[in-house]
């Protein structure tokens, strides 16, 4: 995403979420463990402006700062992604230095060539329960969002002249099934449904006998795994 206009990008967000606050909007699914989280827009929207908060409040960030995200498609991970774009923090594309840096429990070891002033961990559990272990020199994402407020005062409210690319064809309303593993970024797993008008099923670990199914209980109109 680090082409990407981050204004554009929150006012995007922000105009999904006034089609219907109440819809789901992101349903995530890791067919290795069984999870299944379903958010509401209005739902990712607090969770997205709290992190906005974070990083403005807490870390002192804003236009022109730059965010490390060393994470999987998530539903956190788009909190993480959406909540940089409303503070107006870039996403990095290449290791090196950093304002800040978020990474997965599992890829900590990587956060070497990402030097970096705040570093918060994520153990991306289904129901965003804390870290029973935090790294030294790290924050536990989760735990730190909390304490910030879920209104962000410079959260873009205008309309959005963004458009970004959509190889998919998505129509407003469609409902997306999506294979993590097939389409692993951002621009085509968050994005392209969003600024189409698309809520999204996110599937990690797809387990295709699976799907049938899924399509069905989630009432899903495009199948991309």
């Amino acid at each position: 995403m680090v082409e990407e206009n981050t204004g554009e990008i929150a006012r995007m967000f922000a105009a999904a979420i006034r089609r219907d606050p109440t819809r789901p909007l992101l349903t995530w699914y890791d067919d290795a463990t069984g999870e299944r989280t379903e958010l509401s827009g209005a739902t990712l929207d607090n969770w997205v402006q709290k992190t906005a908060n974070l990083l403005v409040d807490g870390g002192g960030l804003g236009d022109g700062d730059r965010a490390g995200v060393l994470l999987p498609p998530h539903w956190q991970t788009a909190a993480v992604l959406l909540g940089c774009a409303a503070a107006g923090v870039e996403v990095a594309g290449e290791p090196g230095p950093v304002d800040v840096l978020f990474a997965a429990e599992a890829r900590i070891a990587e956060a070497a060539d990402w030097p970096a002033g705040d570093r918060f961990a994520l153990n991306l559990h289904p129901f965003a329960l804390p870290m029973r272990d935090v790294p030294a020199g790290w924050q536990d994402y989760t735990v730190a969002v909390r304490a910030f407020g879920d209104v962000f005062p410079a959260y873009p409210r205008g309309a959005s002249n963004a458009k970004p690319a959509d190889p998919f064809g998505l129509l407003p309303g469609d409902r997306v099934l999506i294979d993590t593993a097939t389409h692993p970024d951002p621009r085509d797993w968050l994005l392209a449904p969003l600024g189409a008008g698309a809520s999204i099923v996110l599937c990690g670990n797809l387990d295709r006998a699976k799907v049938p199914g899924r399509i069905a209980s989630e009432q899903v109109t495009r199948d991309l795994s």
